[in-house]
């Protein structure tokens, strides 16, 4: 009788800890969706905002991915159009340690009415950040002597290893050019 008791004990107790599993993984799930929709909803996580120095960070990062960073506006047409060779880009390389970044210099009362809808719209997958610094005299140098300041802008870079491009791109030559860095 004892043993029957024991065995009953047990089958409930692991009934009880399955069960404990299974609700922790619901709520994890509840969680993920909550944050996703939360982002969804709030253009400060959707599109961070960065003035130069915080940006910068970003800029510079020395470890073994290659980074592909465009600067480009809603507003500029030329930008719009080579939108789908950097979106292709992120899809082609996800799977070898190549990261793009897409800065956005459109003016930061337009993220939610225009930027988020152009990313849903177009489903861009790439990261996209503001970069919210109106002093470009003194940060348009920092990222490169060449630039004039017009867009699209891009700068690929792993490590040391660093090229600029004031020009728009195909997905061919923009590969090409991340080729070089890889």
């Amino acid at each position: 009788m004892k043993s029957i008791l024991l065995v009953v004990s047990f089958i409930f107790l692991f009934s009880c800890a399955d069960k404990k599993k299974e609700a922790i993984a619901e709520q994890a799930l509840e969680i993920a969706e909550l944050k996703e929709e939360v982002s969804k909803n709030d253009p400060r996580l959707r599109v961070p905002s960065y003035n130069f120095e915080e940006l910068s960070t970003l800029l510079t990062k020395d470890n073994d991915t290659a980074y592909v960073v465009n600067f480009w506006a809603t507003w500029c047409r030329p930008c719009i159009k080579e939108l789908p060779a950097f979106e292709k880009l992120n899809a082609d390389y996800s799977e070898n340690k190549v990261k793009v970044l897409l800065v956005t210099l459109d003016f930061p009362d337009k993220i939610e009415k225009q930027v988020i809808p152009f990313m849903d719209k177009n489903n861009i997958q790439s990261e996209v950040v503001l970069l919210d610094d109106p002093d470009s005299n003194s940060w348009i140098p920092k990222i490169s002597k060449d630039w004039s300041g017009a867009i699209p802008a891009t700068i690929i870079y792993k490590g040391k290893a660093r090229e600029f491009y004031e020009r728009s791109f195909t997905f061919e030559e923009l590969e090409t050019e991340l080729k070089k860095i890889l």
